[in-house]
């Protein structure tokens, strides 16, 4: 059953969340309300038929579902603000703030108002996001909602919420990485030939193609790998050189690196 939502932030990530619900149909665009102090940038959803405006109180009191996508600085501010408001039998409030817990919105909200928590990337923007969920205080028909909204974003996990700082290094980090990875091979490829642009399209599409097959068909990396992989090639004399200057280990430390930045922080 479709809920009205209300979304408090309609910076890049709240927009994005709005485009994707509108994009996939999953809410008409009257029962999506949109707030943000600095209305220009968010005309486009005016424009097909949100409700868009600096009132946040107006947006949760005639919200069902309340996504907080605002600054981790000012989330205090913006839920002591609401926090009359929010009814534990009318709402499910969801933040996408990074680094906040659900124990310390709880405490700031003061009333057992279901709380879900969701770490997306930036791939929301196109609807391929990975959204990391956890949740406290929230039933069973919440969490499937919750998780079918941003299914419509791209894919989804429920996870314990210890991992979520992990979840933000893996999904959030990770597409960083991935670029970085991406860039090498496009360098790598314009050494061996190519221009830019065509260097560009085949590096990005293979890392495309590469992803689906392990999403769509379940299988390890290594089994795809071994498919690529004959005696004496190409392919296993250029893994094998990257191994030996350190290419998975170098990952592997990046990642503990940034997760124990994210844990000190």
């Amino acid at each position: 059953m479709s809920k009205k939502i209300a979304i408090i932030g309609g910076g890049n990530l709240g927009a994005a969340i709005a485009d994707g619900l509108i994009m996939s149909e999953f809410s008409r665009p009257v029962e999506i309300s949109i707030t943000r102090r600095n209305l220009s940038p968010l005309a486009r959803f005016s424009e097909r038929g949100c409700m868009v405006h600096r009132d946040n109180k107006k947006a949760v009191r005639e919200a069902e579902v309340v996504i907080l996508a605002v600054k981790p600085y000012n989330y205090a501010e913006i839920v002591k603000e609401i926090r009359t408001l929010l009814n534990p039998k009318k709402h499910i409030v969801v933040s996408v703030i990074t680094g906040v817990w659900i124990e310390q919105l709880q405490k700031a909200i003061g009333k057992p108002v279901p709380v879900i928590r969701a770490m997306p990337n930036t791939a929301i923007a196109i609807q391929q996001s990975m959204t990391c969920l956890a949740h406290a205080g929230a039933s069973k028909i919440q969490i499937d909602y919750i998780n079918d909204l941003f299914s419509q974003l791209g894919k989804t996990t429920l996870i314990d919420e210890k991992l979520m700082d992990a979840a933000t290094v893996l999904g959030a980090c990770g597409t960083a990485y991935a670029m970085r990875y991406i860039r090498a091979n496009i360098q790598g490829g314009i050494e061996i030939g190519f221009d830019a642009a065509t260097a560009s399209l085949i590096a990005a599409q293979t890392i495309k193609g590469a992803a689906e097959l392990l999403l769509e068909k379940g299988t390890h990396p290594e089994y795809e790998i071994d498919k690529v992989t004959t005696p004496k090639g190409c392919t296993i004399a250029g893994l094998n050189e990257m191994e030996h200057q350190g290419f998975s280990s170098s990952l592997i430390r990046g990642l503990v690196a940034s997760y124990h930045k994210i844990q000190k922080d």
